[in-house]
């Protein structure tokens, strides 16, 4: 259905485009409506593919499985860098993050819809406010780290980490969904 949705939106597409340049004095409204209205209708079919996914049972306890992972790799990561932020050297901190942190943030980011779809949107905003707040000073040590600023780099590591820790302590409070 998703295939077939892009498809459509694709020849509508196009026989807007050819309606448009057929006679420069004049556009064909009924034809250019028509195409429109074909978009519109594989616009539609793509967004009703992508919520029946979201939604899916095996696709939503998968989500939520990535999102705890990731999340508790990030918080034991961001554990140990700030643990050793004392011995890395302030302009190979922005590599470690980049090593430590590049695969779970986007695993995370990606299984994100699953919390509003399983817990409503007051926990997803609970939890994604503290997993934002702590990307952001995440990305604070990496630019830190690019300039050189030491002091920097340990404040906003300390910051990042009380705030994944957070973050996860908001999704360890979650009950099953089927519950």
């Amino acid at each position: 259905m998703k295939k077939l949705g892009y498809v459509i939106i694709t020849v509508g597409f196009l026989a807007g485009a050819l309606v448009a340049v057929l006679d420069e004095s004049k556009i064909h409204w009924g034809y250019f409506s028509g195409a429109l209205i074909l978009g519109i209708v594989g616009i539609i079919l793509v967004h009703l593919y992508e919520q029946k996914n979201i939604r899916s049972g095996k696709k939503l306890v998968m989500n939520l499985e990535d999102i705890k992972t990731s999340l508790i790799h990030i918080v034991e990561n961001i554990t140990h860098l700030n643990a050793e932020k004392q011995s890395i050297n302030a302009y190979d901190m922005r590599h470690r993050i980049d090593e430590l942190f590049s695969e779970d943030l986007t695993i995370f980011v990606e299984a994100r819809q699953g919390l509003a779809h399983a817990y409503g949107l007051q926990v997803y905003a609970n939890v994604m406010s503290h997993f934002a707040s702590g990307e952001r000073y995440l990305n604070r040590v990496w630019s830190a780290s690019a300039d050189g600023y030491i002091d920097e780099i340990k404040a906003y590591l300390d910051k990042a980490e009380v705030q994944f820790v957070e973050a996860l302590d908001n999704i360890r409070q979650l009950k099953d969904p089927a519950d």
